[in-house]
C-alpha cells in the first residue's frame, strides 16, 4: 500500500506530506482548495506526462515522493531494470525541473520515466478525473475476472510453456535449416577441393620448391658438377691424383718414423671422401636435365598448394599444407554430422503437435471457466453499478483467439467489460465511457462485486491483495442514498485493500479510516495549499462544513456525529 505521499514546490504546494494508513483514505476539503492536486502528484510519480506547469512559481524543480510497500512482482522489475530493491519498502522521487529537464530516482537510485510505469501496476491504480493513469486494459480485465471466478492459468501456463519451447527449437533448427543447406554447400565445396588437390603429405610443397629450383638452374648446376667432378677426379692433375702421390711419399715417410702412420691413414680417408664426392657429383649431373615441362607442371602444383594454404593454410593452430589437410577432415566430418538433422526436424515436429493438443485443451477448459465466471460477474456488477446512482447494463465478454498469434502462459482470450449507461445505447467498451465520475464508479461497482463474490475468502487467502486504488471525485453527480452506497461500497473494498479517495460529500467522509482535510491559505501573500491528517473531534466539524457550509451550526454538528456513529 501507499504509505506516504510528499510534494515541494508543486503547483500551489509549497511543502506537503500526507501519511496514509491501510483500509480508506478520504481526502476532504473546500472547493478549490487543490484535492486533485495530490492525486496528480500521485499519478506523475506512477509514470504520468509531467511538464515545467506544475512547478510553483518562482521555484527551480518541483520534487515529489511517495513510499510504497514493495511487492514480489515490484521487486522484480526493479532488478530486471538494474536497480537494487531495498528491504519491504520502494522509494519513488521525481524532480520537474522550471526548463521541463526532469530526473526520476527510486530506491535513491536513478531511473526512468519508463521504469516507473512499468512500476505503476503492482502498486496502485489511479482514476483521476481527466485521465485513468493505468489503463483498465483488456489484461487487466482479465485479472479482474480471474480473480473474482478464483480462475488458475497454472495449467494453461505449463502447457504454453512446452509448446513455446518445443516451437523455439523447432523454429531455431528450421532457421538452421535454411542456413544448413548453404553451410551444406559450403563444406562440400571445400572437402571436394581440398580432396581433388589430393595432398601426398605436409611436406609436399617443400619438396616441389626444392625439385623447382634445380629444374629452373638446372644448366649452372650441370656445369658446375661436372667442373667440381673434373677438379677432383678427372682432370690430368686432379685432387684424386695428388692426394694418391701424397700418401706414397708419406708411406715412405713412415717406414722411418712412425709417426707418419697415423697422417698416411688420414690422408687416405681424405682420398676416399674426395672420390665419393665426385662420385655424387658425377651422378647429380647426370640427372641434372633441362625439362621445361617437368618444371611447369611443378609451377602449376604448387600455385594450387599455394591457393589451398591461402584459404585454409590456418586453422586449428596449424600452418601450411598441415592445416589445409585438417581443414578438409574438419568439413567432411560435419557434412557427417548434418545427416541427423532431418530426423530431429521430424522428431520436434511431433512434439509440438502433441503440445499444442495439450495447450488447447487447457485453453478451452479455461474459457470456459471465464465465460461461466463473466455471467455472474456482468450480472453482480450491473447491480452494483445501478446502486451508485446509475441507471447502466453492463456486460463481460470473453472471446477465445485460437490462433497461434493469441495465445499466451494466461490463456488465449480476450476480456472486455462493456456498459451502456443510457438507454437504447448500445453496450460499449468501459473507456468510452465519458464522465470520469461514472469510470471511477464502474471500477468501483466491480472491484466490490469482485471482492464479495463467491469464493472471496478462499480467493484472499490464496491470492496476493490488489495494489492501492485511487479514486477522484468518484461522488460526481450524486447524492443522497446513492452517495451513502457510494461510502457503503468503498468501506467494504477498503477492508481487502487501501483505497484513497478524494469526495465533497459527507455521507461518503464519515466512512473513512483515516481523514485528511486540504486547506488553501495564505503566507507572505502567497496562497499555498497543505495537507493534515484530522482526529475525532476536528472530523466532526469537516463533515458538518459539508453538510451546512462554511457557518457550522449544533444541527449540523449534531447531524455530523450521528453519521460518523452510524458508519462506524
Amino acid at each position: 500500500m501507499l504509505l506516504e505521499l510528499r510534494a515541494e514546490n508543486y503547483a500551489v504546494i509549497d511543502h506537503a506530506v500526507a501519511g496514509f494508513g491501510p483500509g480508506l483514505n478520504l481526502l476532504t476539503g473546500e472547493t478549490g482548495a487543490g484535492k486533485s492536486i495530490l492525486i496528480d502528484a500521485l499519478a506523475l510519480l506512477l509514470g504520468g506526462k509531467g511538464s515545467s506547469d506544475v512547478v510553483r512559481h518562482g521555484a527551480e524543480r518541483a520534487v515529489l515522493g511517495c513510499v510504497f510497500e514493495s511487492t514480489a512482482g515490484a521487486e522484480a522489475i526493479l532488478e530486471a531494470n538494474g536497480i537494487d530493491p531495498e528491504g519491504e519498502e520502494i522509494l519513488l522521487r521525481r524532480e520537474i525541473g522550471a526548463t521541463g529537464k526532469g530526473r526520476v530516482f527510486i530506491n535513491n537510485q536513478p531511473a526512468t520515466v519508463g521504469v516507473l510505469r512499468a512500476l505503476a501496476p503492482e502498486l496502485a491504480l489511479v482514476h483521476a478525473q481527466s485521465e485513468t493513469l493505468i489503463a483498465f486494459d483488456a489484461e487487466q480485465q482479465r485479472l479482474l475476472l480471474d480473480r473474482y471466478g478464483d480462475i488458475t492459468t497454472e495449467l494453461t501456463a505449463a502447457a504454453y510453456t512446452s509448446w513455446k519451447e518445443i516451437a523455439a527449437r523447432l523454429a531455431e533448427l528450421r532457421a538452421a535449416d535454411q542456413d544448413r543447406l548453404r553451410l551444406i554447400d559450403l563444406w562440400s565445396f571445400q572437402a571436394k577441393e581440398i580432396s581433388a588437390a589430393k595432398i601426398e603429405d605436409a611436406e609436399e610443397d617443400m619438396r616441389l620448391e626444392t625439385e623447382k629450383r634445380v629444374l629452373a638452374n638446372s644448366e649452372r648446376l650441370f656445369t658446375a658438377a661436372n667442373a667440381a667432378q673434373e677438379i677432383l677426379y678427372e682432370a690430368e692433375v686432379s685432387a684424386e691424383s695428388l692426394l694418391g702421390a701424397a700418401i706414397r711419399h708419406v708411406e715412405d715417410l713412415a717406414r722411418f718414423e712412425p709417426k707418419f702412420a697415423e697422417t698416411v691413414q688420414q690422408l687416405t680417408a681424405a682420398k676416399a671422401s674426395v672420390e665419393d664426392v665426385a662420385a655424387t657429383l658425377r651422378d647429380f649431373a647426370g640427372d641434372v636435365t633441362a625439362s621445361p615441362e617437368r618444371l611447369e607442371d611443378i609451377e602449376d602444383r604448387l600455385a594450387i598448394l599455394d591457393r589451398l594454404k591461402r584459404k585454409y593454410g590456418s586453422f586449428d593452430s596449424l600452418t601450411g599444407l598441415a592445416a589445409v589437410i585438417a581443414f578438409g577432415e574438419d568439413a567432411e566430418r560435419k557434412l557427417g554430422e548434418m545427416e541427423n538433422r532431418e530426423q530431429r526436424q521430424a522428431q520436434l515436429e511431433r512434439e509440438l503437435t502433441v503440445a499444442a493438443g495439450m495447450y488447447k485443451a487447457a485453453a478451452n477448459d479455461l474459457t470456459a471457466q471465464r465465460q461461466a465466471a463473466a455471467k455472474k460477474l456482468a450480472k453482480s456488477a450491473e447491480r452494483n453499478i445501478n446502486e451508485l446512482a446509475m441507471s447502466a447494463r453492463f456486460a463481460v465478454e470473453v472471446v477465445p483467439g485460437q490462433e497461434t498469434s493469441h495465445w499466451s502462459a494466461a490463456g488465449w482470450d480476450t476480456v472486455s467489460c462493456t456498459i451502456a449507461t443510457n438507454a437504447g445505447e448500445p453496450l460499449k467498451p468501459l473507456a468510452e465511457v465519458a464522465s470520469g465520475g461514472e469510470l471511477s464508479r464502474v471500477m468501483l461497482a466491480l472491484k466490490v462485486s469482485v471482492e464479495e463474490g463467491e469464493n472471496a475468502s478462499a480467493r484472499r487467502r490464496k491470492t496476493q491483495l490488489p495494489r492501492t486504488l485511487v479514486f477522484d471525485e468518484i461522488d460526481i453527480g450524486i447524492g443522497g442514498r446513492a452517495a451513502e452506497a457510494v461510502g457503503q461500497k468503498l468501506k467494504a473494498l477498503s477492508r481487502v485493500q487501501q483505497v484513497i479517495c478524494i469526495t465533497h460529500l459527507p455521507q461518503i467522509a464519515a466512512f473513512a479510516d483515516q481523514h485528511f482535510l486540504i486547506e488553501k491559505s495564505e503566507k507572505r501573500g502567497r496562497t499555498q495549499t497543505g495537507v493534515r491528517q484530522i482526529d475525532p473531534n476536528e472530523r466532526v466539524e469537516e463533515i458538518a462544513r459539508m453538510l451546512s457550509g462554511a457557518e457550522l451550526t449544533d444541527t449540523s454538528l449534531r447531524h455530523a456525529e450521528k453519521m460518523l456513529e452510524q458508519a462506524r
